[in-house]
């Protein structure tokens, strides 16, 4: 597995995973994400060439129960599932810290969904800590 930054030629098999993680996201979408000045994207790449893993990560004003501000956080985060377990997931975090380091951000953020807990023992092994448990709501006017 090769770590590295996105690439223009890559835009088909991240919008592959994207899509499993976040359906119903578009092209638009995306394009909008590799615009951010404070954003990027890490890809894993297989020895065939193709992608099987990726993280997002961009900047926030804000993390739940962070100290500083801005943050670095993990907005998506995705191994395709014969890669599981393997490190492919802690390797892209950790490329990950060190975009957010030489960004100056002193700490991460995460979230994930509260039944997807292989996602959430995945963070904690990696060294996050839970901090916070929300339920969100809304109301169509």
């Amino acid at each position: 597995m090769r770590i590295r930054p996105i690439t223009p030629a890559d835009f088909d098999e991240w919008r592959r995973m994207r899509d499993l993680l976040w359906p119903g996201q578009t092209e638009e979408d995306m394009h909008l994400w590799l615009a951010r000045t404070d954003a990027t994207v890490i890809v894993a790449e297989r020895e065939n060439g193709r992608l099987g893993a990726f993280v997002e990560f961009g900047e926030r004003s804000i993390g739940e129960s962070c100290e500083t501000s801005p943050v670095g956080y993990v907005e998506g985060w995705w191994v395709d599932p014969d890669l599981r377990g393997k490190g492919i997931g802690r390797q892209l975090i950790e490329a990950g810290e060190r975009w957010a380091r030489d960004r100056g951000y002193r700490e991460l953020g995460s979230d994930t969904e509260p039944e997807n807990t292989g996602s959430q023992a995945a963070h904690l092994r990696l060294g996050f800590e839970e901090v916070a448990r929300l339920v969100v709501f809304r109301k169509h006017l």
